[in-house]
């Protein structure tokens, strides 16, 4: 039986987003987004519908350390099952150093979707087919109610026959995740693909060159 989805296409949407705060910083190295509190601030405001429409309405939120810190371990978990997901192909270049054990990334993941319980509700628009949501069945601090969206979003994907098509781009400096949309797609965006291509030629270069 194929995993029930929080609400269609914005399950992957909002794992994918939370994974790609880690992202390459233009100049060789990486860059956090979620780096400060302002940072979370930025991420949860851009997000507020979608975050609203996965169960946790944040009008209320007010971005903190602590919350700040629990973001980032879930997201750290969430890249850990990614770089398991896209196995035996190499993880991103970011996580290397990073990744959990696994069964501490599944518990991370689980605790964090049981701090706000919800239940299933079926909604069955006149003109589509029926689908399960999850609703909260109690409130509770905003924080709370944002990390348990996620890691439920973050459960529903792992679960789902989307984590097949997950893939890590390997070009150049890239660190990014990404759903593959198509047989031939080797990488996250076309610019990736040109400097992979450029790189390859290059290196083809040198060989010849050596020889």
């Amino acid at each position: 039986m194929p995993a029930p989805r929080l609400v269609p296409d914005l399950v992957p949407d909002l794992v994918l987003d939370l994974a790609l705060t880690v992202r390459h910083d233009g100049k060789g190295g990486i860059a956090d987004d979620l780096d400060g509190v302002d940072g979370l601030a930025r991420w949860v405001a851009a997000r507020g519908d979608e975050l609203a429409e996965a169960g946790a309405p944040l009008g209320d939120f007010v971005a903190d350390e602590d919350a700040l810190t629990a973001v980032r371990a879930l997201r750290q978990a969430v890249r850990t099952l990614f770089a398991r997901a896209v196995r035996p192909a190499p993880p991103s270049p970011a996580d290397a150093q990073r990744l959990l054990p696994g069964a501490e990334a599944l518990d991370r993941l689980a605790a964090a979707a049981a701090r706000v319980p919800v239940a299933p509700r079926l909604t069955w628009p006149e003109s589509a087919a029926p689908e399960i949501t999850y609703v909260p069945t109690a409130s509770g601090p905003p924080a709370d109610l944002l990390l348990a969206a996620l890691a439920r979003a973050a459960t529903l994907f792992l679960a789902s026959d989307d984590r097949t098509r997950l893939r890590a781009c390997h070009a150049p400096r890239c660190v990014r995740y990404f759903l593959k949309e198509h047989p031939r797609q080797e990488w996250c965006k076309p610019s990736c693909g040109n400097r992979a291509r450029v790189a390859r030629h290059h290196d083809r270069h040198r060989v010849e060159s050596a020889l």
